[in-house]
């Protein structure tokens, strides 16, 4: 039988007397004013340089550039321009009918017209197309139909020329009415708005953030220590994201993250340690000496969550969409940012402020008496002990609470980003919603078969019908030959990406050819999607478990703490999974969101919520275990060590929460359906990890598996002593190297 013995060695506790200035409080002390002009310097070198990022931005990004679909579409662009119309005219007539002499006259000319345009080819029209194909580009009605064209270059260029060619277009041209639509159309929209909405998003988190800061902090000069470091992170992050877009392809709405993350993660970061050195201070120490301490007990916190973060988000790197890795590069540098001044320019600044940190107390002027500061989060120290008496009870409770919310996301169906990701009125919207309701056949929405290959006629025939025989196919037009290449067109039945389109593109890649064959459409390029992310899924979440366990470990020196912090960061993001497929995708409170609900969730986007939201799951929980870890160390008192860091962090992590989800809110905001998604499900993740599984789960979790938290085999024991860190001054024989045990 195994005793474990857990009394503390005489020799346990810190060295005493205060601790002399380590190396990197020197480094960063020494000359704090030059410190911080150098940095006034490089922040306005980064104004100049991340200046107009946005219009450098792509807005697409959700295909696998190596799969199928994409070779496809290339060649089709190449070799047949007209076949991958991603601008559309939708032409009114009105009360009169399409074919009327007048409305077919004028249409004729804008199509002439559209087609001299420089960067223009591959027009056509409902005017021109052969009787096999018009159908599909004239309304049921008879009052609308469609000219097509392509607009060539990259996502850059495309946007230029669409922003000369639409106000040319756009409106009434004798007896008709044009609006604009297309794919350009719908991605040139999505930019600017999402340009729009993120400003306005700033303009609502800035002032309600610095309210929130000063409601923390009291003192208006320690509020405005953490906007300043969130500052410095977003100005930084868009000179790091313009300069990135010189090699590689970067999404607009990687600006939102780094908007929402440069400023809550400076603002963790720097309350974090804003908090440890006014608590140093009130103990009587000089300002440097509460710096350095600070540095080495919050400020190893501080890296630690940030290594944790990024590691999160560096998992995205493994998905071959320049979407996702694209929320990868913003990340990591917001983060790496965000805890660089943090941890240089932040104590420097203390240093200068000294006490006067506290200055500019707002709190006075609404209460005279703050309350003894022994009393300071005494209400937290009372939650954990009430948890930790009832641990099997709030165990169970939360964990069957957090399942119960993420029900919803076993009902989840994938699908692609379209123009329902805009606002109703959006043009492009309007265009593309014209067309589902009221046009034959989805135009733009089928699939197209690229073949390769010398072949004769009669093989081409035999394969039009093989096609033409398959149970989801409407019709198949073609094929249009170019050389040994040819293609067809094929309409399925439904929508362009409902299970059905899905199944066909498989059905498709099945029929024997005597050529070589390729699919290609909005169904195939969800297909190829899909299996991108499943096939890189496991790598990408196991690049995550094990980085963020050894990150853990070397934090705690515990075998148990890292599986704990993996399950329960997990368990945290089960609501808002089950709130992205019941609002989403099940369109509950669109109307009172201000959204279009598509029926689905973008392939992408799940995979992004999760590596945001479980990095900044493991913030708070760093936090917490950091404190915790501290406390065991000293007094080797595990149910007291839980509550200790409850109440040191409690008040702490719920106010860094709180303002993170105003900043996510107000990205949520937008109108563009993926960043309100985004904005509001990390938002209510966070709120989620902060109040219930740190205040609850966490404690009930520890409590149940007492001192064996703390415990490691004797090699890893003796690894964390010689690798690990940990909050705090390392005591001559840590906590858990008291625990022999004897047989």
């Amino acid at each position: 039988m195994t005793e474990v013995n857990t009394a503390p060695h005489p020799g346990d506790g810190p060295p005493d007397g205060p601790p002399r200035p380590g190396g990197w409080t020197r480094f960063v002390t020494a000359r704090p004013r030059l410190s911080l002009l150098v940095a006034l310097v490089l922040t306005a070198l980064a104004v100049l340089a991340g200046s107009g990022v946005a219009d450098h931005l792509g807005s697409g990004g959700w295909e696998d550039p190596a799969a199928e679909s994409t070779h496809a579409t290339k060649a089709l662009e190449r070799e047949f321009p007209g076949s991958q119309p991603n601008l559309l005219l939708l032409v009114d007539s009105g009360r009169a009918s399409v074919d009327d002499p007048a409305v077919a006259a004028a249409a004729r000319g804008l199509t002439a017209r559209l087609a001299g345009e420089k960067g223009v080819t591959g027009v056509g029209s409902y005017w021109q197309a052969a009787p096999s194909a018009a159908g599909t580009l004239r309304a049921k009605d008879g009052h609308e139909a469609l000219i097509a064209a392509r607009i060539t270059g990259d996502e850059n260029a495309m946007g230029r020329t669409l922003g000369r060619l639409a106000p040319r277009y756009r409106g009434t041209h004798g007896p008709v009415t044009v609006k604009v639509g297309g794919a350009v159309a719908v991605r040139h929209e999505m930019q600017t708005i999402i340009k729009e909405d993120l400003t306005r998003a700033e303009m609502i988190a800035l002032p309600i953030t610095l309210v929130l800061l000063v409601m923390v902090f009291g003192s208006a000069i320690a509020a405005l220590l953490p906007l300043g470091i969130g500052i410095v992170a977003i100005l930084g992050t868009n000179a790091a994201l313009r300069g990135l877009t010189t090699f590689t392809d970067v999404s607009v709405f990687a600006l939102n993250l780094t908007t929402a993350l440069g400023l809550g993660l400076a603002i963790d970061y720097a309350l974090f340690i804003v908090r440890r050195y006014r608590e140093e201070l009130s103990t009587g120490a000089d300002p440097l000496t509460a710096v350095g301490t600070t540095l080495r007990t919050a400020g190893r916190t501080v890296l630690f969550s940030a290594l944790t973060v990024a590691v999160s988000l560096a998992a995205m790197m493994v998905f071959p969409q320049y979407f996702l890795r694209s929320f990868a590069y913003a990340g990591i540098a917001v983060v790496l940012l965000a805890a660089a001044a943090a941890l240089i320019l932040l104590p420097a600044a203390l240093v200068l402020l000294g006490h006067r940190v506290n200055s500019l107390d707002l709190r006075r002027l609404f209460r005279r008496d703050r309350g003894d500061a022994r009393e300071q989060g005494a209400a937290w120290s009372r939650t954990a002990g009430l948890v930790m008496r009832r641990a099997p009870l709030f165990a169970l409770g939360t964990t069957a609470l957090l399942a119960i919310l993420g029900l919803p996301f076993l009902g989840v169906k994938f699908g692609t980003a379209d123009d329902r990701q805009l606002p109703s009125g959006a043009e492009s919207h309007v265009v593309q919603q014209h067309i589902r309701d009221g046009f034959p056949g989805s135009p733009g929405g089928g699939l197209e078969v690229l073949a390769e290959g010398r072949a004769t006629e009669a093989q081409y025939t035999a394969y039009k019908q093989r096609v033409a025989a398959l149970p989801e196919v409407v019709r198949v037009d073609g094929p249009l030959v170019e050389g040994d290449t040819a293609y067809f067109t094929v309409q399925p039945r439904g929508e362009a990406v409902d299970d059905a389109a899905q199944r066909l593109v498989g059905d498709l890649r099945s029929v024997k050819a005597p050529f070589a064959t390729e699919v290609t459409g909005t169904a195939a390029v969800l297909v190829d999607s899909k299996h991108a992310i499943a096939e890189r899924l496991p790598w990408a979440g196991a690049f995550i478990a094990v980085v963020t366990l050894l990150l853990v470990f070397l934090l705690t020196g515990s075998v148990l703490i890292p599986l704990q912090a993996v399950v329960l960061n997990a368990l945290s993001l089960t609501a808002m999974f089950g709130a992205v497929v019941w609002v989403f995708q099940d369109g509950h409170l669109s109307g009172a969101l201000g959204f279009t609900g598509s029926g689905s969730i973008e392939t992408t986007l799940p995979v992004l919520m999760f590596c945001v939201a479980f990095g900044l799951s493991m913030d708070y929980g760093v936090f917490l275990l950091s404190r915790i870890k501290e406390e065991y160390d000293r007094t080797g008192d595990h149910d007291a060590a839980v509550r200790h860091g409850l109440r040191r962090t409690g008040g702490l992590i719920t106010a860094a929460a709180v303002i993170l989800a105003v900043v996510m809110v107000a990205i949520g905001t937008s109108r563009v359906t993926n960043t309100k998604m985004l904005g509001l499900g990390i938002a209510l993740a966070v709120l989620m990890d902060a109040m219930v599984v740190r205040s609850l789960l966490v404690p009930a979790i520890m409590r149940l598996t007492g001192r064996a938290t703390w415990w490691a085999p004797a090699p890893l024991r003796r690894f964390h002593r010689r690798f690990g860190l940990s909050e705090g001054e390392a005591p001559a024989a840590p906590a858990e190297e008291r625990e022999t045990a004897r047989v």
